[in-house]
Protein backbone atom coordinates (compact mmCIF):
# COMPACT_ATOMS: atom_id res chain seq x y z
CA UNK A 1 0.00 0.00 0.00
CA UNK A 2 1.32 3.28 -1.02
CA UNK A 3 2.47 6.21 1.57
CA UNK A 4 -0.46 8.44 2.46
CA UNK A 5 -0.06 11.71 0.80
CA UNK A 6 -2.32 13.72 2.73
CA UNK A 7 0.96 15.13 4.79
CA UNK A 8 2.90 16.25 2.05
CA UNK A 9 0.05 18.23 0.28
CA UNK A 10 -0.59 19.85 3.55
CA UNK A 11 3.22 20.77 3.58
CA UNK A 12 3.04 21.72 0.24
CA UNK A 13 0.13 23.58 0.89
CA UNK A 14 1.41 25.62 3.87
CA UNK A 15 4.55 26.36 2.05
CA UNK A 16 3.03 27.91 -0.63
CA UNK A 17 0.22 29.88 1.40
CA UNK A 18 3.37 31.36 3.29
CA UNK A 19 5.18 32.13 0.06
CA UNK A 20 2.38 34.21 -1.15
CA UNK A 21 1.83 35.95 2.25
CA UNK A 22 5.62 36.96 1.78
CA UNK A 23 4.98 37.86 -1.53
CA UNK A 24 2.20 39.91 -0.62
CA UNK A 25 3.79 41.57 2.43
CA UNK A 26 6.91 42.22 -0.04
CA UNK A 27 5.01 44.03 -2.79
CA UNK A 28 3.38 45.89 -0.18
CA UNK A 29 6.32 47.36 1.19
CA UNK A 30 7.30 48.17 -2.47
CA UNK A 31 4.31 49.80 -3.71
CA UNK A 32 2.14 51.03 -0.89
CA UNK A 33 4.64 54.06 0.34
CA UNK A 34 4.79 55.23 -3.37
CA UNK A 35 3.86 58.62 -3.44
CA UNK A 36 1.56 58.59 -0.25
CA UNK A 37 2.46 60.74 3.07
CA UNK A 38 4.46 58.05 5.42
CA UNK A 39 1.86 58.16 7.65
CA UNK A 40 -0.74 57.22 5.62
CA UNK A 41 1.63 54.15 4.12
CA UNK A 42 2.16 53.16 7.36
CA UNK A 43 -1.41 53.07 7.97
CA UNK A 44 -2.18 51.14 4.67
CA UNK A 45 0.96 48.43 5.81
CA UNK A 46 -0.23 48.01 9.43
CA UNK A 47 -3.60 47.20 7.89
CA UNK A 48 -1.85 44.78 5.41
CA UNK A 49 0.50 43.00 7.71
CA UNK A 50 -2.02 42.19 10.67
CA UNK A 51 -5.80 41.97 8.60
CA UNK A 52 -3.77 40.46 5.49
CA UNK A 53 -6.85 39.51 3.10
CA UNK A 54 -9.07 42.10 4.42
CA UNK A 55 -6.37 44.78 4.39
CA UNK A 56 -5.56 43.99 0.75
CA UNK A 57 -9.06 43.98 0.11
CA UNK A 58 -9.38 47.65 1.22
CA UNK A 59 -6.31 48.84 -0.03
CA UNK A 60 -7.38 47.42 -3.42
CA UNK A 61 -10.50 49.57 -3.15
CA UNK A 62 -9.54 52.66 -1.20
CA UNK A 63 -6.14 52.98 -1.88
CA UNK A 64 -6.23 55.44 -4.54
CA UNK A 65 -7.40 59.00 -4.20
CA UNK A 66 -7.20 60.00 -8.13
CA UNK A 67 -9.99 60.48 -9.63
CA UNK A 68 -10.78 58.44 -12.83
CA UNK A 69 -8.48 59.50 -15.96
CA UNK A 70 -11.42 60.75 -18.12
CA UNK A 71 -12.68 63.43 -15.01
CA UNK A 72 -8.62 64.58 -14.09
CA UNK A 73 -8.73 65.24 -18.30
CA UNK A 74 -11.38 67.14 -18.21
CA UNK A 75 -9.88 68.86 -15.27
CA UNK A 76 -6.72 70.15 -16.79
CA UNK A 77 -9.08 71.38 -20.20
CA UNK A 78 -10.96 73.44 -18.04
CA UNK A 79 -7.86 74.60 -15.79
CA UNK A 80 -6.62 75.72 -19.11
CA UNK A 81 -9.68 77.36 -20.46
CA UNK A 82 -8.91 79.52 -17.09
CA UNK A 83 -6.03 79.92 -17.50
CA UNK A 84 -6.07 81.36 -20.95
CA UNK A 85 -9.25 83.76 -20.72
CA UNK A 86 -7.84 85.45 -17.58
CA UNK A 87 -4.25 85.60 -19.10
CA UNK A 88 -2.93 89.33 -17.78
CA UNK A 89 -5.84 90.18 -15.27
CA UNK A 90 -4.99 93.23 -12.74
CA UNK A 91 -8.34 93.62 -11.25
CA UNK A 92 -6.80 94.05 -8.08
CA UNK A 93 -5.68 97.16 -6.45
CA UNK A 94 -2.30 96.63 -4.46
CA UNK A 95 -2.47 99.10 -1.72
CA UNK A 96 -0.17 99.90 0.73
CA UNK A 97 -2.46 97.47 2.93
CA UNK A 98 -1.00 94.40 1.42
CA UNK A 99 0.80 92.63 3.13
CA UNK A 100 4.26 91.53 1.47
CA UNK A 101 3.59 87.84 2.01
CA UNK A 102 0.46 87.78 0.05
CA UNK A 103 1.60 88.04 -3.87
CA UNK A 104 3.31 84.68 -3.01
CA UNK A 105 0.25 83.02 -1.94
CA UNK A 106 -1.58 84.23 -5.40
CA UNK A 107 1.29 83.14 -7.32
CA UNK A 108 0.22 79.49 -5.56
CA UNK A 109 -2.83 79.67 -5.86
CA UNK A 110 -2.81 80.56 -9.52
CA UNK A 111 -0.55 78.11 -10.22
CA UNK A 112 -2.69 75.27 -8.81
CA UNK A 113 -5.97 75.88 -9.29
CA UNK A 114 -5.75 78.52 -12.32
CA UNK A 115 -8.07 81.01 -10.78
CA UNK A 116 -7.04 84.61 -10.58
CA UNK A 117 -7.13 87.19 -7.70
CA UNK A 118 -9.90 89.52 -8.74
CA UNK A 119 -10.76 92.77 -6.72
CA UNK A 120 -13.68 95.19 -6.40
CA UNK A 121 -15.78 92.49 -4.62
CA UNK A 122 -18.49 92.89 -2.10
CA UNK A 123 -19.81 89.86 0.57
CA UNK A 124 -22.24 89.19 3.29
CA UNK A 125 -22.87 86.78 5.91
CA UNK A 126 -24.70 84.26 8.26
CA UNK A 127 -23.70 82.40 11.07
CA UNK A 128 -27.18 80.98 11.15
CA UNK A 129 -28.99 78.81 8.91
CA UNK A 130 -32.29 79.80 8.56
CA UNK A 131 -31.35 83.46 7.68
CA UNK A 132 -29.08 81.94 4.91
CA UNK A 133 -31.68 79.52 3.77
CA UNK A 134 -33.62 82.33 3.64
CA UNK A 135 -31.15 84.60 1.59
CA UNK A 136 -31.06 82.24 -1.29
CA UNK A 137 -34.46 81.37 -1.30
CA UNK A 138 -35.04 85.37 -1.87
CA UNK A 139 -32.06 85.35 -4.53
CA UNK A 140 -33.91 82.54 -6.23
CA UNK A 141 -37.07 84.40 -6.66
CA UNK A 142 -35.39 87.07 -8.71
CA UNK A 143 -33.36 85.10 -11.10
CA UNK A 144 -33.80 85.92 -14.77
CA UNK A 145 -31.88 83.94 -16.86
CA UNK A 146 -29.76 80.70 -15.30
CA UNK A 147 -29.30 79.30 -11.63
CA UNK A 148 -26.46 76.85 -10.58
CA UNK A 149 -27.15 74.85 -7.69
CA UNK A 150 -23.96 72.67 -5.73
CA UNK A 151 -24.60 71.09 -2.49
CA UNK A 152 -23.22 67.62 -1.35
CA UNK A 153 -26.45 67.83 0.80
CA UNK A 154 -29.84 68.49 -1.22
CA UNK A 155 -32.28 67.08 0.86
CA UNK A 156 -36.08 67.96 0.62
CA UNK A 157 -37.40 68.34 4.10
CA UNK A 158 -39.61 70.81 5.85
CA UNK A 159 -37.29 73.46 6.41
CA UNK A 160 -35.59 73.28 3.03
CA UNK A 161 -38.89 73.06 1.07
CA UNK A 162 -39.34 76.68 0.34
CA UNK A 163 -35.82 76.12 -1.32
CA UNK A 164 -37.02 73.36 -4.27
CA UNK A 165 -40.05 75.87 -4.18
CA UNK A 166 -38.23 79.00 -5.12
CA UNK A 167 -36.26 76.30 -7.84
CA UNK A 168 -39.32 75.33 -9.33
CA UNK A 169 -40.60 79.13 -9.56
CA UNK A 170 -37.60 79.90 -11.38
CA UNK A 171 -38.16 77.16 -13.71
CA UNK A 172 -41.81 78.19 -14.59
CA UNK A 173 -40.22 81.64 -15.63
CA UNK A 174 -38.20 80.55 -17.83
CA UNK A 175 -35.24 80.41 -15.58
CA UNK A 176 -32.57 77.74 -16.70
CA UNK A 177 -31.94 75.65 -13.67
CA UNK A 178 -29.01 73.12 -12.85
CA UNK A 179 -28.92 71.14 -9.67
CA UNK A 180 -26.03 68.78 -8.78
CA UNK A 181 -25.72 66.99 -5.72
CA UNK A 182 -23.38 63.84 -4.53
CA UNK A 183 -24.79 60.66 -4.53
CA UNK A 184 -23.62 59.12 -1.69
CA UNK A 185 -23.53 61.80 0.19
CA UNK A 186 -27.37 62.00 -0.41
CA UNK A 187 -27.99 58.34 -0.76
CA UNK A 188 -27.68 57.83 3.08
CA UNK A 189 -30.78 60.24 4.43
CA UNK A 190 -34.13 59.67 4.56
CA UNK A 191 -35.07 62.43 2.00
CA UNK A 192 -33.31 61.11 -0.86
CA UNK A 193 -35.70 59.61 -3.03
CA UNK A 194 -38.30 61.77 -2.54
CA UNK A 195 -35.49 64.81 -3.45
CA UNK A 196 -35.30 63.01 -6.91
CA UNK A 197 -38.24 62.91 -7.30
CA UNK A 198 -39.51 66.46 -6.35
CA UNK A 199 -36.01 67.84 -8.67
CA UNK A 200 -37.93 65.84 -11.81
CA UNK A 201 -41.40 66.69 -10.83
CA UNK A 202 -40.20 70.66 -10.95
CA UNK A 203 -38.60 70.28 -14.13
CA UNK A 204 -35.13 71.52 -13.65
CA UNK A 205 -32.22 69.53 -14.97
CA UNK A 206 -30.31 67.26 -12.43
CA UNK A 207 -27.50 65.35 -12.21
CA UNK A 208 -26.07 62.91 -9.22
CA UNK A 209 -22.02 63.79 -8.45
CA UNK A 210 -19.50 61.02 -8.62
CA UNK A 211 -22.22 58.45 -8.55
CA UNK A 212 -21.34 54.81 -7.76
CA UNK A 213 -23.11 53.04 -9.93
CA UNK A 214 -21.34 50.01 -10.64
CA UNK A 215 -23.71 48.09 -13.03
CA UNK A 216 -23.59 51.42 -15.16
CA UNK A 217 -20.00 51.38 -15.85
CA UNK A 218 -19.76 53.95 -13.48
CA UNK A 219 -16.86 52.79 -10.86
CA UNK A 220 -14.18 55.11 -8.79
CA UNK A 221 -12.83 54.69 -5.19
CA UNK A 222 -16.46 54.66 -3.43
CA UNK A 223 -15.82 57.35 -0.74
CA UNK A 224 -14.31 59.87 -2.87
CA UNK A 225 -17.36 63.00 -2.42
CA UNK A 226 -17.90 66.46 -4.14
CA UNK A 227 -18.26 68.14 -0.71
CA UNK A 228 -18.57 71.79 -2.26
CA UNK A 229 -21.67 73.75 -1.59
CA UNK A 230 -22.22 76.58 -3.80
CA UNK A 231 -25.51 78.83 -5.63
CA UNK A 232 -24.89 80.97 -8.49
CA UNK A 233 -27.62 83.04 -9.36
CA UNK A 234 -27.80 84.71 -13.00
CA UNK A 235 -23.66 84.51 -13.23
CA UNK A 236 -24.09 87.94 -10.25
CA UNK A 237 -24.55 86.76 -7.16
CA UNK A 238 -22.78 83.68 -5.74
CA UNK A 239 -23.02 81.79 -2.17
CA UNK A 240 -20.42 79.67 -0.50
CA UNK A 241 -19.81 78.15 2.87
CA UNK A 242 -20.17 75.26 5.14
CA UNK A 243 -24.09 74.98 4.85
CA UNK A 244 -25.58 71.66 3.34
CA UNK A 245 -29.41 72.12 2.32
CA UNK A 246 -30.98 70.03 5.23
CA UNK A 247 -32.68 70.56 8.25
CA UNK A 248 -30.28 71.08 11.20
CA UNK A 249 -30.50 67.78 13.11
CA UNK A 250 -30.42 66.45 9.36
CA UNK A 251 -32.88 63.91 9.45
CA UNK A 252 -32.00 61.65 11.98
CA UNK A 253 -34.10 60.70 14.86
CA UNK A 254 -31.01 59.89 17.00
CA UNK A 255 -29.83 63.25 16.78
CA UNK A 256 -33.52 64.94 16.79
CA UNK A 257 -33.49 62.42 20.29
CA UNK A 258 -29.61 64.09 21.75
CA UNK A 259 -31.03 67.71 20.21
CA UNK A 260 -28.18 67.69 18.32
CA UNK A 261 -28.22 70.51 15.33
CA UNK A 262 -25.64 71.73 13.25
CA UNK A 263 -24.14 75.57 12.76
CA UNK A 264 -22.98 76.87 9.35
CA UNK A 265 -21.38 79.88 8.06
CA UNK A 266 -22.61 81.14 4.90
CA UNK A 267 -21.47 84.35 2.78
CA UNK A 268 -23.27 85.77 -0.28
CA UNK A 269 -20.56 87.58 -2.78
CA UNK A 270 -21.18 90.39 -5.59
CA UNK A 271 -18.25 90.94 -7.58
CA UNK A 272 -15.65 89.19 -10.35
CA UNK A 273 -15.04 86.53 -7.83
CA UNK A 274 -18.77 85.50 -8.71
CA UNK A 275 -17.23 84.01 -12.22
CA UNK A 276 -15.25 82.39 -10.15
CA UNK A 277 -17.28 80.37 -8.10
CA UNK A 278 -19.22 79.73 -10.84
CA UNK A 279 -16.32 78.03 -12.75
CA UNK A 280 -16.39 75.42 -10.08
CA UNK A 281 -20.09 74.55 -11.09
CA UNK A 282 -19.01 74.36 -14.95
CA UNK A 283 -16.30 72.42 -14.25
CA UNK A 284 -18.31 69.90 -12.05
CA UNK A 285 -21.23 70.28 -14.74
CA UNK A 286 -18.85 69.47 -17.19
CA UNK A 287 -16.99 66.09 -15.70
CA UNK A 288 -20.78 65.19 -14.90
CA UNK A 289 -22.81 65.48 -18.08
CA UNK A 290 -19.97 66.27 -20.78
CA UNK A 291 -21.76 69.62 -21.20
CA UNK A 292 -19.25 72.39 -21.18
CA UNK A 293 -21.21 75.70 -20.21
CA UNK A 294 -18.56 78.26 -20.60
CA UNK A 295 -20.28 80.33 -23.26
CA UNK A 296 -22.83 80.65 -20.82
CA UNK A 297 -20.46 81.81 -18.13
CA UNK A 298 -20.16 85.40 -17.28
CA UNK A 299 -17.26 87.51 -18.02
CA UNK A 300 -14.95 88.76 -15.24
CA UNK A 301 -15.67 92.24 -14.46
CA UNK A 302 -14.35 94.64 -12.50
CA UNK A 303 -16.42 95.72 -9.40
CA UNK A 304 -17.06 98.19 -6.70
CA UNK A 305 -16.55 96.61 -3.62
CA UNK A 306 -13.46 96.74 -1.53
CA UNK A 307 -12.59 93.03 -1.41
CA UNK A 308 -9.85 91.08 -2.95
CA UNK A 309 -10.85 87.56 -3.16
CA UNK A 310 -9.33 84.43 -5.01
CA UNK A 311 -11.43 80.94 -5.66
CA UNK A 312 -9.39 77.98 -4.47
CA UNK A 313 -11.04 74.78 -6.10
CA UNK A 314 -9.19 71.37 -4.39
CA UNK A 315 -9.86 67.49 -4.59
CA UNK A 316 -8.48 64.19 -6.32
CA UNK A 317 -8.61 66.10 -9.59
CA UNK A 318 -5.63 67.93 -9.19
CA UNK A 319 -1.94 66.44 -8.80
CA UNK A 320 -1.25 68.19 -5.34
CA UNK A 321 -3.48 69.17 -2.08
CA UNK A 322 -3.99 72.91 -3.15
CA UNK A 323 -5.81 73.97 0.21
CA UNK A 324 -3.41 72.54 2.28
CA UNK A 325 -0.55 74.03 0.69
CA UNK A 326 -2.15 77.61 0.99
CA UNK A 327 -3.44 77.01 4.47
CA UNK A 328 0.30 75.78 5.47
CA UNK A 329 1.36 78.70 3.73
CA UNK A 330 -0.92 81.20 5.40
CA UNK A 331 0.19 79.80 9.41
CA UNK A 332 3.78 80.29 8.33
CA UNK A 333 3.38 84.03 6.87
CA UNK A 334 0.98 85.14 9.39
CA UNK A 335 2.32 87.14 12.18
CA UNK A 336 0.59 87.99 15.02
CA UNK A 337 -2.83 86.34 15.13
CA UNK A 338 -4.15 82.65 13.95
CA UNK A 339 -7.57 81.93 14.60
CA UNK A 340 -9.21 78.54 13.33
CA UNK A 341 -12.73 77.10 13.42
CA UNK A 342 -13.08 73.69 11.57
CA UNK A 343 -15.70 71.03 12.57
CA UNK A 344 -13.36 68.25 11.82
CA UNK A 345 -9.57 68.69 12.75
CA UNK A 346 -7.65 66.05 12.02
CA UNK A 347 -4.29 67.73 10.67
CA UNK A 348 -1.36 65.77 8.95
CA UNK A 349 2.32 66.28 9.90
CA UNK A 350 3.00 69.18 7.92
CA UNK A 351 -0.52 71.26 9.21
CA UNK A 352 0.30 69.95 12.80
CA UNK A 353 3.90 71.33 12.67
CA UNK A 354 2.28 74.42 10.99
CA UNK A 355 0.42 75.38 13.87
CA UNK A 356 2.60 74.24 16.41
CA UNK A 357 5.16 75.90 15.47
CA UNK A 358 2.99 79.10 15.35
CA UNK A 359 1.90 79.05 18.84
CA UNK A 360 5.74 78.11 19.80
CA UNK A 361 6.79 81.60 17.52
CA UNK A 362 5.26 83.77 19.64
CA UNK A 363 1.65 83.89 18.04
CA UNK A 364 -1.96 84.12 19.22
CA UNK A 365 -3.79 80.90 17.79
CA UNK A 366 -6.86 79.70 18.40
CA UNK A 367 -9.08 76.22 17.49
CA UNK A 368 -12.39 76.33 17.81
CA UNK A 369 -13.85 72.83 17.93
CA UNK A 370 -17.11 71.30 19.04
CA UNK A 371 -17.58 69.98 22.41
CA UNK A 372 -18.85 66.65 20.99
CA UNK A 373 -18.70 64.79 18.02
CA UNK A 374 -20.78 63.59 15.30
CA UNK A 375 -18.59 60.85 13.72
CA UNK A 376 -17.18 58.53 16.21
CA UNK A 377 -13.74 57.27 14.40
CA UNK A 378 -13.51 61.29 13.27
CA UNK A 379 -14.48 62.55 16.73
CA UNK A 380 -11.64 60.82 18.75
CA UNK A 381 -8.86 60.87 16.05
CA UNK A 382 -9.03 64.92 15.88
CA UNK A 383 -8.95 64.65 20.24
CA UNK A 384 -5.81 63.01 19.78
CA UNK A 385 -3.86 65.77 18.89
CA UNK A 386 -5.45 67.98 21.58
CA UNK A 387 -2.70 67.50 23.89
CA UNK A 388 0.34 68.35 21.01
CA UNK A 389 -1.91 71.49 20.32
CA UNK A 390 -2.18 72.74 24.07
CA UNK A 391 1.37 71.94 24.98
CA UNK A 392 2.57 74.38 22.12
CA UNK A 393 0.08 77.14 23.06
CA UNK A 394 -2.92 76.73 21.20
CA UNK A 395 -6.13 77.57 23.08
CA UNK A 396 -8.67 75.18 22.24
CA UNK A 397 -12.02 76.19 22.43
CA UNK A 398 -15.31 73.63 22.93
CA UNK A 399 -18.44 75.09 21.50
CA UNK A 400 -21.01 73.68 23.43
CA UNK A 401 -23.46 70.94 23.08
CA UNK A 402 -25.89 70.03 21.69
CA UNK A 403 -24.79 72.17 18.60
CA UNK A 404 -22.34 70.78 16.05
CA UNK A 405 -19.75 73.52 15.10
CA UNK A 406 -19.83 72.95 11.50
CA UNK A 407 -18.66 76.42 10.64
CA UNK A 408 -15.13 76.35 8.38
CA UNK A 409 -12.80 79.15 8.11
CA UNK A 410 -10.23 80.89 9.41
CA UNK A 411 -8.48 84.34 10.06
CA UNK A 412 -4.66 85.62 9.53
CA UNK A 413 -3.83 88.62 11.35
CA UNK A 414 -6.38 91.28 10.06
CA UNK A 415 -4.98 90.64 6.92
CA UNK A 416 -6.59 87.50 4.92
CA UNK A 417 -9.66 85.07 5.89
CA UNK A 418 -10.17 81.77 4.11
CA UNK A 419 -14.26 80.46 3.83
CA UNK A 420 -15.71 77.72 2.24
CA UNK A 421 -16.27 73.55 2.37
CA UNK A 422 -12.71 72.76 3.20
CA UNK A 423 -12.55 70.87 6.62
CA UNK A 424 -9.01 70.60 8.29
CA UNK A 425 -8.63 66.93 7.90
CA UNK A 426 -6.71 64.70 5.61
CA UNK A 427 -10.21 63.51 3.91
CA UNK A 428 -10.90 67.71 3.10
CA UNK A 429 -6.81 67.59 1.82
CA UNK A 430 -7.18 64.49 0.04
CA UNK A 431 -10.17 63.09 -1.07
CA UNK A 432 -13.08 65.49 -0.94
CA UNK A 433 -13.34 68.16 -3.98
CA UNK A 434 -13.76 71.46 -1.79
CA UNK A 435 -14.20 75.27 -2.53
CA UNK A 436 -12.12 77.71 -0.48
CA UNK A 437 -12.24 81.56 -1.11
CA UNK A 438 -9.42 83.32 -0.08
CA UNK A 439 -10.27 87.11 1.03
CA UNK A 440 -8.77 90.10 1.56
CA UNK A 441 -10.28 92.97 3.23
CA UNK A 442 -10.57 94.89 5.93
CA UNK A 443 -14.39 95.26 6.28
CA UNK A 444 -14.84 91.35 5.70
CA UNK A 445 -12.49 90.74 8.77
CA UNK A 446 -13.54 92.91 10.73
CA UNK A 447 -17.21 91.07 10.77
CA UNK A 448 -15.55 87.21 10.57
CA UNK A 449 -13.87 88.80 13.81
CA UNK A 450 -17.16 89.50 15.51
CA UNK A 451 -18.63 86.06 14.36
CA UNK A 452 -15.21 84.64 16.40
CA UNK A 453 -15.95 86.66 19.08
CA UNK A 454 -19.53 84.98 19.29
CA UNK A 455 -18.09 81.71 19.26
CA UNK A 456 -15.68 82.16 22.59
CA UNK A 457 -18.18 83.92 24.20
CA UNK A 458 -20.24 80.63 24.72
CA UNK A 459 -17.45 78.30 24.52
CA UNK A 460 -15.39 76.62 27.31
CA UNK A 461 -11.21 76.57 26.93
CA UNK A 462 -10.07 73.58 27.50
CA UNK A 463 -6.80 73.69 29.33
CA UNK A 464 -3.42 71.13 29.63
CA UNK A 465 -4.34 70.30 33.09
CA UNK A 466 -8.10 68.86 32.39
CA UNK A 467 -7.49 67.17 29.16
CA UNK A 468 -4.56 64.99 30.87
CA UNK A 469 -6.90 64.24 33.60
CA UNK A 470 -9.62 62.57 31.20
CA UNK A 471 -10.06 58.97 31.72
CA UNK A 472 -7.37 56.05 30.30
CA UNK A 473 -9.66 53.88 28.61
CA UNK A 474 -10.71 57.51 26.38
CA UNK A 475 -6.69 57.78 25.79
CA UNK A 476 -6.47 54.40 23.72
CA UNK A 477 -9.64 55.45 21.53
CA UNK A 478 -8.38 58.46 20.49
CA UNK A 479 -4.91 56.88 19.74
CA UNK A 480 -6.55 53.96 18.06
CA UNK A 481 -8.82 56.10 16.05
CA UNK A 482 -5.42 58.23 15.00
CA UNK A 483 -4.36 55.57 13.24
CA UNK A 484 -7.35 55.20 10.99
CA UNK A 485 -7.30 58.95 9.62
CA UNK A 486 -4.20 58.05 7.52
CA UNK A 487 -5.61 55.17 5.67
CA UNK A 488 -6.46 57.33 2.46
Amino acid sequence: MDDDPTPWITLVTVGALLVIDLAVRITALIVVPRNRRPQTAMAWLLAIFFIPYLGVLLFLVFGSARLPRGRRRKQRQVNEYILETTEGIELVQKDPSWPSWLEPLVELNRTLGAMPLVGGNSARMWADNQQAFDAMVEEIRKAKRIVHVEFYILSLDETTKPFFDALGEARARGVKVRVLLDHLGNFQYPGYRRTRRRLTELGVEWHLMLPFLPFHGRIQRPDLRNHRKLLVVDGEVAFTGSINVIETPYQRKKNRRRGLHWKDYWVRFEGPVVAGIDAIFVTDWYSETDELLMREAAPIRVGDGHLDCQVVPSGPGFSVENNLRLFNSLVYNAQRRIVLVSPYFVPDDSMLYAVTTAAQSGLHVELFVSEIGDQFMVYHAQRSYYEALLKAGVKIYLYPAPTILHAKHMTFDDEVAIIGSSNMDMRSFTLDLEISVMIHGEPFLSELRQVEDDYRAVSRELTLDEWQRRPRWIRIVDNLMRLTAGLQ
